[in-house]
């Protein structure tokens, strides 16, 4: 058993502390106790890290693409080679502006600048961007509006220490699951904290909420500006802190009395009631210890930027910036999204929070020692992609990210990339969406692999620790692009040994020429040993050469010319997307609680599927009556950009008119599951964000003739999602294999045999092979079990309606061994003798069911969620599953009082 080793979580912006132990059993995850940002705490994303240190699909080895369109191996050298030589040939017909980097929150702050350095100090183009930009680059905009800098003035601490806790489209419970587990555990010690949650959805947040402001999606900018009407209004406004250290206040009030000061007004468009408001105005107004928290409901706009200041406004007003207990704070969705605004990796940004002013270039050149440091803002995320569609980007290299995914309108993007001349891909497996596109794809080390650090949204460095050798061939990012500098005749400016050298020119440039000018000052690392390296302990920034680390806007102070913060006038614009009559619905993309991005990582492990194994549209059951959705079937919504199929859940937390579908499931895990393929690219005009949160859309019921059902065994081949029989299909990963969901329009019959044939392609009869087949044409269903030496290899099972066998029950058979006489009978029945439904799964951590819970409540009626807990195990790991106990203790407790009240006859 080897000693743990302290490293960081790769998923979210929290930055959780982990403690890693390899064993004879594999690798162990704990939290680390001493990490101040979770302090031991871990979400169910985190518990489960250690599941996933061996993925399927690891790239080994670098692969190229070959003239007949298969990748095949291929050494280093020759890859490498082969990119200096793209790069040059573009350069020299095309000019600079014709390459492109697409870089990610997901690799480290040693990678990010060495790829910034190459591309805006050496190639002389800013044409590098990040997977940043789609979730926190208005924030960006708008703290360097505000404050003159990027930077975020509130720590975990604050919120914790606040009286006052608003948060603004931000469903915390899942996105950011442990610090909403520390705001929730400061509510419970303190409970005169109040809790405001401002979403059009009822999420899992709310359930701690004193009050839940159920907005009209996109009109967050009206409710701040009615704010600061009632802050002006009341006199609440900290005239000493106006005076003392802003600037534009009387044109940003003006501009909020000329369109907030009729409350009706106000109410009727942002949706809420005017006592809804005039107690939001009220709580906020005599709170002075007040964080007010957002995300990407907020930031993915276009106009993001604006609803950022509107907030920061607000702050700015009372004079709540820079002091304990309180400020704007906006929460990174990216485990390191902080640490690449740092170095330079959005397009618009020099290294070490540096505009493109002619003095930050200079100082950029004269540091680098280099004169061919790009001097202007680069491409944008989305326009970037769309020079590729253009033929402006001939050359695109791809870290760490899967934009074919991720990006708005997919099928625009995948035209983009398919017609770049030259793609290459970085990455850790290569089953990505983007993969398909790569002429080169390089293997990259994966998280246990790396050793550098990153930065999470309370401004905190720490340093992700390596815990395994690379896999196969793979290396660290920032190497490999050291070696095409080097074969680009840059050699001697990327003459790095270890990622200690890296980080420590990074901290001697943020101190270069500093002097308090700036706000990223890492001075007190520009000396920095190895030793120390690997010792440094979680730290944060900034931390001068001296040692001290103020806390940035405490003197009053900010990074502007004139050191005052800005007030900024805000006009509220409407949803970016029109609904009309054919359009009628706006659709909200998100998170789930228990996956991560396109599940590359978190879709190998079975227990991270429990929760939710389709994509889901979350409907209100008024939209559902209006547009005849039923509860588990299917849907299509659709617009001009595309369609996507999923399976209709119906919930009145959503707010009548909008539709809810999370964001995760990418080509490998669903057909025509890809949400963002409906997203036009709106953009924010100041940021380049863009929106994923109002488009406009319409909806209609799936005309599903049947529904199936495949297990296949680990060693079972699956074949293609593009191949299989019907228009839907989603895959989930189980213990002991592979599950499939799958829906068509063509007879049942048919789909049996075409789904029979698709299997037996990929997976010939074996001599030890054994069928057990049912059929009930009048019905419609029809099962089949294939056997080998006794056991369950595949099972492919077809009903009329949604309501499919027990997966729980079947993944406990292909598992199993053997099967019974028992099992068998039970097989071709479709459901196993005398069994219980434990329902829907809640806690994922322990496979718990809601008939389970409600089992509990049935024999317990008083019970609690530690009393639920105690009995079950729910909610005692990562506690990410609290929200909906608590909800369902809730619900019990209504049902409970309705059927204890006496009847009116009998009063």
């Amino acid at each position: 058993m080897n000693a743990p080793v302290a490293t960081t979580c790769p998923y979210c912006g929290v930055g959780c502390g982990v403690l890693v132990t390899r064993g004879e059993a594999g690798v162990t995850v704990a939290g680390d106790t001493t990490h101040p940002a979770n302090l031991g705490r871990l979400c169910s994303k985190g518990a489960a890290l250690g599941e996933t240190v061996d993925l399927p699909d690891r790239l080994s080895v670098p692969l190229s693409r070959s003239a007949e369109g298969t990748l095949v191996p291929t050494d280093w050298d020759s890859a490498l080679d082969r990119i200096a030589t793209a790069i040059r040939q573009t350069v020299a017909e095309h000019g600079p502006e014709a390459i492109g980097l697409y870089v990610s929150g997901q690799i480290l702050t040693e990678d990010y600048y060495i790829a910034n350095k190459l591309m805006k100090g050496f190639l002389g183009s800013a044409n590098i961007d990040t997977n940043s930009r789609l979730c926190m680059s208005s924030a960006v905009a708008a703290y360097h509006r505000a404050f003159g800098s990027d930077t975020v003035p509130v720590s975990y601490e604050d919120v914790e220490q606040a009286d006052l806790v608003i948060l603004v489209g931000s469903n915390l419970a899942y996105a950011h699951p442990v610090l909403f587990q520390r705001l929730s555990a400061a509510k419970a010690e303190r409970p005169a904290m109040r809790i405001i949650v401002i979403d059009p959805r009822a999420t899992a947040t709310a359930s701690i909420a004193d009050q839940h402001l159920a907005i009209a999606p996109g009109s967050d900018a009206l409710l701040f500006n009615a704010l600061l009407v009632a802050i002006d209004q009341t006199g609440a406004v900290n005239e000493a802190f106006i005076q003392q250290s802003v600037d534009g206040f009387e044109e940003a009030r003006a501009s909020a009395w000329a369109e907030a000061a009729d409350l009706d007004r106000v109410a009727e468009r942002t949706g809420l009631t005017t006592a809804q408001l005039t107690d939001f105005f009220a709580a906020f107004i005599r709170t002075e210890r007040t964080v007010t928290l957002w995300s990407q409901g907020l930031n993915q706009s276009a106009s993001g930027t604006d609803k950022g200041n509107a907030l920061i406004n607000c702050h700015l007003a009372t004079g709540r910036v820079g002091k304990p207990g309180c400020g704007p704070f906006s929460i990174t969705g990216q485990p390191n999204a902080m640490g690449g605004r740092e170095v330079g990796g959005l397009a618009n940004m020099l290294a070490a929070h540096q505009g493109f002013t002619p003095e930050n270039i200079d100082r950029m050149r004269r540091f680098w020692g280099s004169d061919t440091v790009a001097t202007a803002p680069g491409l944008k995320a989305v326009d970037l992609f769309a020079a590729a569609a253009e033929g402006k980007i001939r050359f695109l290299w791809i870290i760490a990210t899967n934009p074919a995914f991720s990006l708005p309108d997919s099928h625009r993007v995948r035209a983009a990339l398919a017609r770049c001349p030259f793609v290459v891909l970085s990455e850790c497996v290569g089953s990505t969406d983007t993969a398909a596109y790569a002429d080169l794809l390089l293997p990259a080390t994966g998280w246990g692999e790396r050793d550098g650090t990153v930065t999470n949204s309370e401004r905190r460095i720490s340093r992700q620790r390596a815990f395994l050798p690379p896999h196969g061939q793979s290396r660290h990012d920032w190497q490999v692009l050291c070696d095409v500098a080097t074969r680009l005749g840059f050699g001697s400016a990327f003459a790095f040994e270890h990622a200690s050298d890296v980080f420590r020119e990074y901290a001697a440039l943020t101190a270069f020429e500093n002097a308090g000018s700036r706000d990223l000052d890492l001075g007190g690392f520009r000396q920095l040993d190895r030793a120390a390296y690997d010792a440094l302990p979680p730290t944060r920034w900034p931390i001068h050469a001296d040692g001290s680390q103020p806390e940035p806007f405490a003197d009053g102070r900010f990074f502007t010319a004139n050191r005052r913060a800005r007030m900024i006038p805000i006009r509220a614009q409407s949803a970016a997307s029109a609904l009309t009559i054919a359009m009628p619905l706006r659709l909200n993309t998100g998170r789930l609680r228990d996956q991560w991005h396109g599940m590359s990582r978190t879709g190998a492990v079975a227990k991270l599927f429990a929760h939710e194994q389709e994509p889901t549209l979350r409907t209100h059951p008024q939209d559902a009556a209006r547009f005849k959705l039923r509860g588990h079937q299917l849907a299509r919504v659709r617009n001009r950009q595309g369609q996507l199929l999923a399976r209709v859940v119906l919930d009145d937390g959503q707010r009548p008119g909008s539709l809810f579908a999370p964001m995760h499931w990418s080509d490998g895990f669903s057909r025509d599951g890809l949400v963002n393929a409906l997203i036009a690219p709106r953009l924010d005009p100041v940021s380049g964000q863009p929106e994923f949160k109002t488009e406009a859309v319409w909806v209609e019921p799936y005309p599903a003739a049947w529904y199936g059902l495949v297990l296949l065994r680990h060693d079972a081949v699956c074949p293609p999602f593009s191949t299989a029989p019907g228009d839907y299909a989603a895959r989930v990963t189980r213990p002991a294999g592979l599950l499939l969901h799958l829906a068509g329009t063509e007879p049942p019959a048919a789909a049996i045999s075409a789904l029979s044939d698709w299997l037996r392609h990929s997976n010939p009869a074996s001599p030890d092979e054994e069928i057990l087949a049912f059929a009930d044409p009048a019905s419609g269903r029809y099962r089949q079990a294939w056997l080998r030496g006794g056991a369950l290899f595949a099972l492919c099972a077809i009903t009329p309606d949604s309501r499919a066998p027990d997966t729980d029950w079947l993944t406990e058979l292909l598992g199993q061994g053997v099967l019974s006489a028992g099992d068998r009978g039970d097989l071709l029945a479709g459901k196993r003798a005398g069994a219980a439904d434990r329902g829907p799964v809640i806690c994922a951590c322990f496979s718990v069911g809601k008939q389970t819970l409600l089992d509990v409540l049935a024999e317990h009626p008083a019970a609690d969620v530690a009393t639920l807990g105690a009995c079950t195990q729910a909610g005692t790991n990562c506690g990410a599953c609290i929200p909906e106990l608590k909800a369902l203790l809730a619900a019990h407790a209504v049902a409970a009082s309705v059927t204890d009240a006496p009847s009116a006859q009998g009063a």
